[in-house]
């Protein structure tokens, strides 16, 4: 039931699935800026909402002038808006601090890195859907695949500590796992769903993704560990019962998102 809204998303895509980026990236953020205001840290979530706004109206901008056949003549307007969003983010941020009897340094700096690791890396999910079609699953397949794996392995053959000091009950064993598990999901995947799909050899393509999502999705996993350290809370959230907010279920998917978009773009780019 835990993943039954999100499997809905997905299935139907599109901007059903863009419409749901956008709100598990204002949930996401205003979770993540929540744990620094418990350590004195006011980053802005206003800017935040606006900069996704902006972000995701991009994005549909996009989407419209290659529905209106005006693509070839202004094709390279979209990217130089991306770059402007980015410029936009940062001198935000640091208008931020011009109320300084107020504001601090952290304010406008977690105001920048809030926007930038919540609401642009889980971007990254509308982004694959929307030029990739079927290849979005992979996203979920390394992340929950992986976390799942690493789960069961671990608390089965879990003996050596990975980062103690970050998540004492991750273990080697547990990662391995993970990774094992990650490659064989996308592998599945690859050879029934999405096989010659982009590139010959798609299956193996899968395999590789699946092996550094493994990898990539586990590091999401101890950076939100890290943050949550930091803040001296157990959980960003208390949305989902039992698994706390937004940020623990998808903070592996900040990871993994990326890395499928720009290794199926790269693959294209050849």
């Amino acid at each position: 039931m835990l993943m039954l809204p999100l499997f809905i998303l997905v299935v139907f895509g599109d901007k059903v699935l863009l419409v749901g980026c956008f709100i598990i990236g204002i949930m996401g953020v205003r979770e993540f800026f929540n744990g620094f205001n418990k350590m004195g840290i006011k980053p802005s979530f206003v800017i935040a909402c606006v900069s996704a706004v902006a972000l995701y109206a991009i994005e549909i901008f996009r989407t419209f002038i290659l529905a209106t056949g005006m693509w070839p003549m202004i094709r390279f307007l979209p990217y130089k808006l991306y770059m402007l969003w980015f410029v936009g983010v940062v001198v935000a941020s640091l208008l931020y601090l011009f109320n300084v009897k107020e504001r601090k340094l952290e304010d406008g700096a977690i105001t920048m890195m809030g926007i930038f690791y919540v609401i642009f890396l889980s971007y990254h999910v509308a982004l694959t859907e929307l030029n990739y079609g079927i290849m979005v699953w992979l996203i979920f397949l390394t992340a929950f695949g992986t976390d799942v794996m690493a789960y069961f392995t671990g608390y089965v053959f879990g003996k050596h500590k990975l980062c103690p000091t970050i998540s004492p009950k991750k273990t080697i064993e547990g990662a391995i796992g993970g990774v094992l598990g990650s490659v064989i999901l996308c592998g599945i995947f690859g050879y029934f769903f999405a096989y010659e799909a982009f590139w010959p050899n798609m299956f193996i393509h899968c395999m590789v993704i699946g092996a550094l999502g493994g990898v990539v999705s586990q590091f999401g996993d101890l950076t939100a560990s890290v943050f949550k350290r930091k803040m001296g809370i157990k959980d960003y959230g208390n949305l989902i019962p039992g698994h706390g907010g937004v940020l623990d279920r998808f903070d592996s998917v900040l990871f993994t998102a990326p890395l499928v978009y720009y290794y199926i773009t790269i693959l294209q780019s050849f």
